[in-house]
């Protein structure tokens, strides 16, 4: 049974390199991952899913909590057998940001690195479930890609466009909260500037 909590926050936004290094850390990532799209869980019940030790996924839940990531559930289980959640429901930063600082530039990259992997397992997902999923929802289903020409302004006010709507749909239909008749439905979004279209 899973503990009643507050929700977490929309998102928070973060500047501090060392907190963008804890989560740089692959399976930090997921387990924070993990408490978004399910709410809180136990060490031992997050260590199952990533075929983890309960040990080993404490200590990244502490570093997690370490820079307000997670943190425990007020009120729920013992000493041996805490609750985490997580804080906030998305994440972001200014890669300009990160890229003044020291280390800023690797870290960026393992980040960036994480994120289109993280891309890749979830369209990787969809396509192997996609022969179980009810037609109604393969006909919902869409992938896309656009072509623009854009300043680096217009790019971030398409991306802010595009997030406030996300934001929206996202404090409208939280993933840690299903309701009759819903799925999980991934949205993945993608601004990337480049020098060509790759043929």
């Amino acid at each position: 049974m899973t503990p009643k909590d507050t929700a977490p926050e929309p998102r928070v936004q973060v500047t501090d390199v060392r907190a963008l290094r804890a989560l740089a850390h692959p399976l930090r990532n997921r387990l924070l991952g993990l408490l978004r799209l399910h709410g809180p869980a136990t060490a031992s019940g997050l260590g199952r899913s990533v075929g983890e030790s309960s040990g080993s996924t404490s200590y990244h839940l502490r570093q997690l909590a370490a820079y307000g990531f997670v943190e425990e559930v007020e009120g729920q289980g013992t000493t041996r057998e805490r609750w985490w959640r997580a804080r906030h429901r998305m994440t972001s930063w200014e890669a300009a940001d990160v890229l003044a600082q020291e280390g800023g530039s690797e870290l960026e990259d393992e980040l960036r690195r994480q994120q289109l992997a993280n891309h890749a397992r979830v369209l990787g997902a969809w396509q192997a479930q996609e022969a179980e999923l009810d037609p109604a929802w393969v006909a919902a289903a869409s992938l896309g890609d656009y072509a623009l020409r854009l300043r680096p302004d217009q790019a971030r006010d398409l991306v802010g466009e595009l997030n406030a709507v996300l934001l929206r749909w996202l404090e409208a239909h939280p993933a840690e909260q299903p309701a009759e008749g819903t799925e999980l439905v991934g949205v993945l979004l993608d601004v990337v500037p480049l020098k060509e279209w790759p043929t």
